[in-house]
């Protein structure tokens, strides 16, 4: 009887200890031979309306199959840490949160088709970091922003079918092959597929890479239907995207001045590279790694045109490296890369020290110590000093420096202190003498060159200096010690660049030479040229004086043109008189008709009248050419009209 007893509450626990399923839902257990499993849980009652909250915890599928359900709320299904796929179908969804999908790490399936979603939180899907299945079928999605594409990276099934798509963004294509620059392999055991169909497609550049990705074939991406149709422009309308031709439809093309450069190490280099496509395209530099370059100048001078110049100023050799220029358009991108190489090295000074059985301070500010107490095994050490960096400021002696010492240490016998004292005397005699020659020895003919309003050049002449000697610049404005730059360079380079300065201002600038005296360091003063664009009053006395200039030479040039028409319609009309008193001027006279008598000729019938009479008859209205001719005695009487 007792064991009954126990038997019967050994179930009843059991009974207890079953997750508890909802009551609109169906939960299936599918065990296994190992005493694992998997439950699912399917929810289809058309009375619900809102997302069940006690699902039970180890549920790995949840379906939720035509229901009222209308909205998901925030973190509904936090507490599913275990779910991998979760359907959501044909139900009457329209409002999905941003952390609906909170907390669900391992989901693998994400499926909405059949409701009426028309914005989708595409950063919800950073909370699925493996999911890999997502289908918005159905809905009634209009658009895809871009910033939606980083999340869709991962995604192999991507079904957005049957929506409102008008258009895609540009570098959706380009997470996928071939587009991503990665190799094709037909054989490829990872395919992408893609379902764009039943979309009311505008067909221009903006999905020319979908309408190319149509026409391809042996690709990694896969489309659901390959007979889909352009809706607009209407040029377009009812053409299948393997037929389109998009017109102003150009990817771009990438031309760079050089493709390796190797320049001087402390130069200044400018990489310059021209693109052409349509729509124009964009242009950003690269260096080696992915890391983008912001010190550029880039200009379009026309549609389809766009060029880029890339300064680098003071090359080092943390600069050389490949450095590539990407164009970029709607259409596709293209790059170029150029090869930058920096020639030349740092020099380095070698400087010995003298071993001394004392405490030595050096030139640089380093102390050494050499060992004294020599009872057991004598020796003597050597130490050689390494210059690798220096920096020097006049007037305020704070130096840097970064030494390497070697320490050499050999058996032998050391002297007594008495003769080891005057050797040491003799020694540093010679090198307090080495020292005033060097010093002696510095550099000269000081001279600033090529002027600008922040730039300028310094030359110099190395007086009996080594090439590789070093030297430091130092320049500030005149009288401001407490604003001073430094440059490292040597002796044999003979020019530097002097950059950050101000415009129109006095500038004081000194060769400080490695073991030169105090105070004298040769130095020269500049002035950098004045910014015009600051003033605003040049130019406009420039424009003035050229439109003075411009007025004042079209007065004398009419003037002139007056006065030589002048002259020669005055020579003309002297010339025009004297031609026509020669040559169309005659004289005319007048023959009329003899008076008869009786003892005339009668073969002499007219007479000739006087020259100024013939002049008078001329004017006479009566004697003009249509007039009739008519018989007239000298008596007649004639009519004038003036």
């Amino acid at each position: 009887m007792r064991r009954l007893l126990l038997v019967h509450v050994f179930v009843c626990c059991l009974s207890m200890a079953r997750p508890f399923c909802p009551s609109q839902c169906t939960c299936v257990f599918h065990g296994r031979t190992d005493g694992t499993g998997k439950r699912s849980v399917l929810c289809n009652d058309p009375d619900m309306s809102d997302i069940p909250v006690n699902v039970p915890v180890d549920t790995v599928k949840l379906r939720i199959e035509k229901t009222m359900v209308r909205r998901i709320p925030t973190e509904a299904f936090y507490y599913l840490a275990e779910l991998r796929f979760l359907w959501i179908t044909y139900n009457s969804v329209s409002s999905v949160d941003t952390a609906s999908f909170y907390n669900l790490k391992v989901l693998h399936e994400l499926r909405l088709d059949g409701n009426m979603i028309s914005v989708f939180p595409w950063e919800s899907l950073k909370e699925m970091p493996r999911l890999r299945t997502l289908d918005l079928h159905n809905n009634r999605i209009t658009y895809v922003p871009n910033e939606a594409v980083p999340h869709l990276v991962n995604i192999t099934y991507l079904d957005l079918s049957s929506n409102k798509l008008v258009t895609l963004p540009s570098d959706l294509m380009d997470i996928w092959p071939p587009f991503n620059g990665a190799p094709i392999f037909s054989n490829a055991s990872q395919k992408v597929v893609l379902g764009l169909q039943d979309n009311p497609w505008f067909c221009d550049c903006k999905i020319s890479k979908l309408i190319e990705l149509s026409k391809m074939t042996g690709t990694p991406v896969v489309l659901m239907d390959l007979l889909m149709a352009c809706s607009g422009p209407e040029n377009l309308a009812g053409v299948l995207f393997q037929r389109a031709e998009l017109d102003n439809c150009i990817k771009p093309s990438v031309m760079t001045s050089a493709t390796k450069i190797t320049s001087p190490l402390g130069s200044n280099v400018l990489l310059r590279c021209d693109a052409t496509g349509f729509p124009t395209p964009t242009l950003i530099w690269e260096k080696s790694g992915g890391l983008q370059v912001n010190n550029t100048v880039q200009e379009s001078p026309g549609e389809g045109v766009r060029w880029s110049i890339m300064s680098l100023h003071g090359i080092l050799h943390k600069d050389a490296g490949n450095y590539s220029c990407r164009a970029k358009n709607v259409a596709g991108n293209a790059d170029a890369t150029i090869t930058v190489s920096v020639a030349g090295s740092i020099s380095t000074t070698i400087l010995p020290l003298r071993p001394s059985t004392e405490t030595e301070v050096t030139s640089q500010g380093t102390t050494f110590t050499t060992p004294t107490d020599t009872t057991s095994s004598p020796s003597t050490t050597s130490t050689v000093l390494t210059r690798t960096s220096t920096t020097v400021i006049p007037k305020k002696p704070k130096t840097t420096t970064t030494l390497t010492t070697t320490t050499i240490v050999q058996k032998g016998l050391i002297k007594q202190a008495k003769p080891q004292q005057e050797g040491n005397g003799r020694k540093l005699a010679a090198d307090e003498k080495s020292k005033k020659s060097d010093a002696s020895k510095s550099v000269k003919d000081l001279k600033i060159v090529e002027e600008t309003t922040d730039t300028a050049v310094l030359l110099w002449t190395a007086d009996g200096l080594p090439n590789d000697a070093p030297l430091t610049v130092v320049y500030s404005p005149y009288d401001e010690d407490d604003i001073k730059r430094t440059l490292e360079t040597d002796a044999g380079s003979g020019k530097v660049l002097l950059e950050g300065l101000s415009s129109g201002m006095r500038y004081s600038v000194c060769l400080v030479a490695k073991g030169s005296a105090a105070g004298k360091d040769p130095c020269i003063d500049f002035y950098t040229l004045d910014d015009v664009e600051d003033g605003g009053q040049s130019p406009l006395f420039i424009i003035i004086s050229g439109i003075t200039c411009a007025l004042v030479i079209s007065l004398i040039a009419l003037l002139l043109y007056k006065i030589l028409i002048l002259f020669c319609t005055r020579q003309g009309t002297a010339s025009d008189e004297e031609e026509l008193e020669k040559d169309s001027y005659v004289k005319f006279e007048t023959i009329s008709m003899k008076q008869r008598t009786l003892n005339s000729n009668p073969s002499e019938l007219w007479a000739r009248r006087a020259t100024n009479e013939s002049e008078r008859m001329l004017l006479c209205s009566r004697s003009s050419i249509d007039s009739q001719m008519t018989y007239k005695s000298d008596s007649s009487r004639c009519e004038y009209l003036c």
